[in-house]
Parts: structure tokens; sequence; C-alpha cells
């Protein structure tokens, strides 16, 4: 592609071969007349999604195939498609065509129309699971104290960032990428537009509620030592608790006949003993989370194969 890329969409892909023929389909007939790339991320699919990519590639030549040489989970496959994508406008997408494509003109509209740097998707209506929307909502409050998200902006994996944001995401290395952890870090300059949420196009989300764990913990621990605060001052109060209760335990000592023997110092004991452990431990881990965020060096993702539209492979990027 010679010309300047307006438009850059990053799409993770797992377990989607069926999926990504009309996904194709849509992305072009969406965006006729503009100059764009989308970058497809194999997530290590057991099935046959990156053959699709290929076939999809020699077919469409906006198409950008990777292919990651293991499983590395959502952000992560995000990150390595931020990392190549040279669009002045980067559009992070879902798989399964419950983000629609005809809808990026209107995040992009949204977005210059406020001057933001970040556009999210808002959904009125939610075509998902119940677990999952109380899902989404508690992980907004948490998000709200953690990384300062303004209250009224939903979290969407639907969104739309300039380049220049990208480029400054993109310098995280660290092996637990959160993107919309990493965009608050960056910018507050972000607004939101209404769009539709439309049934997945073919099968089941593979968001299990194990994944949405892994996800909740990426952010409540890889952007702040909040919870580990959280930890010194329950210990904090437990320890205060025992101190009040062994004061009681005393007295009923002192003034109780029916008390038995040695039953009230092993009490005081675990209670203060316990309690106290607990704030030792909360501080311990306040100064080794901070370690933890600084040093840990795993990669994000292993890179087996990048194709360029044509079905050329790439080795320059």
């Amino acid at each position: 592609m010679a010309a300047e890329v307006a438009i850059s969409i990053v799409i993770p892909v797992y377990n989607s071969e069926k999926i990504l023929p009309e996904l194709f389909r849509q992305l072009t007939d969406a965006l006729k007349g503009h100059i764009y790339e989308a970058i497809l991320v194999n997530d290590e699919s057991a099935d046959q999604s990156w053959n699709v990519i290929l076939a999809g590639i020699l077919q469409y030549p906006q198409l950008v195939g990777i292919n990651l040489r293991k499983n590395s989970g959502q952000d992560n496959a995000i990150m390595a498609g931020l990392k190549i994508s040279r669009g002045k406008y980067v559009v992070i997408m879902d798989d399964d065509l419950q983000h629609s494509p005809h809808d990026i003109t209107t995040l992009i509209n949204a977005c210059e129309q406020a001057k933001a740097d970040v556009c999210f998707a808002r959904f009125p209506q939610q075509k998902q699971a119940l677990w999952k929307r109380l899902g989404s909502w508690f992980n907004g409050k948490v998000a709200n104290i953690i990384i300062r998200k303004p209250s009224n902006i939903y979290l969407s994996p639907f969104k739309l960032l300039k380049q220049e944001i990208v480029q400054e995401i993109v310098k995280y290395d660290g092996p637990y990428p959160y993107v919309d952890g990493i965009l608050f870090t960056i910018t507050r300059n972000v607004t939101q537009v209404d769009v539709n949420h439309n049934e997945r196009f073919f099968g089941k989300g593979n968001y299990t509620f194990t994944r949405s764990l892994k996800v909740f913990m990426k952010l409540a621990t890889n952007f702040s030592v909040f919870p580990l605060r959280i930890v010194s001052i329950l210990g904090s109060l437990i320890a205060f608790s025992g101190f009040l209760l062994g004061l009681y335990y005393l007295i009923e000592y002192f003034i109780s006949s029916k008390v038995i023997e040695g039953w009230t110092t092993l009490v005081i004991l675990i209670l203060i003993l316990g309690g106290t452990n607990l704030i030792f431990i909360g501080l311990i881990g306040e100064y080794t989370g901070r370690a933890y965020l600084s040093i840990n060096k795993r990669p994000q993702y292993t890179i087996k194969d990048i194709v360029l539209g044509g079905g050329i492979p790439d080795d320059t990027i």
C-alpha cells in the first residue's frame, strides 16, 4: 500500500473461521473510498482461522495477517497489531461482528467533532449474557478508582484511537498489558458515541469467566497498588479488633467464674498475631508489587508470521 493509510483496524482473532469471510466482506463494504488496513492477529486459534486469514489476504489486499506463535491473550494480541498499525486513526474491534464495521466512520466523526484522542463505542443495549453485563459494570466501577476513568465513559472493546496515542501505548513493554489501563495513563481526552451491539454472527463467545477474571486482575494489579493497600488496611482493622476483643476476654477472665484455663490467652495471641501478620504481608506486598511492575520483562507475545496484502510474507516490520 503505497498511499498513506487513513484507518487501521486491529482485530484479535480466536477460533473464528466461520465468521472471518463475512467480516472481510463487511469491512470492504463499510470502508469503500477509504484507504485502510485491517490487521488480523491470530492468537493461536485451535481451528482454521489462520488459513482463512491467508485466503482472505489473497482476495483483499487491505488485509494484514499476524500469526502468534502461542496464545497470549486478547490485549497482548491487540498490542501486536497496534505495533505495526500505520493509520491516522486506529480502530480496535472484536472478530465476532458484534461490533459493526459500518460504525467505524461513526467513531471517526465523533472523535473529530469532540476533538478527542480516543472515542469509545457505547452500547445502549448489550447482546450478551447477564453475568458479562454485570462484570462489565463492576469492571467499570473498579476502573473509576484504579485508573481514574471518567464515570460517564463505558470501557468498550470497540474504540478508536489517534495514531499519536497508539505510539505512546506501544511503548509499554510489561508482560500483561491492559490497553484501556495504559490508555488512561496517557490521556483523559476521551469521548464516546452510541452504536448498536449486534448478536454474535456465529457460534458462542470465547470469553469465559476465567478469561474475564484475568482481564480484571490486569486492571486491578497492573496499574495500581490499591488492592495491596486494602489488604494493609484490613490487616490493621483486624489487628485493632483483636486488641479490643482481647481486652474484652481479659475483663471476662477476671469477672467470670466459668472460664476455660488458657483459652483466653490463646485467643488473644491468635487475633493479635494474625492481624499483625496481615499488616506485614500487606506492606511487603506493597513493595513487591511496585518491584514487579517495574522489572518483569516477560515478552508480551511472539510472532511466527506476518503476511501483507497479496499473500506476501513480510520480514521488514
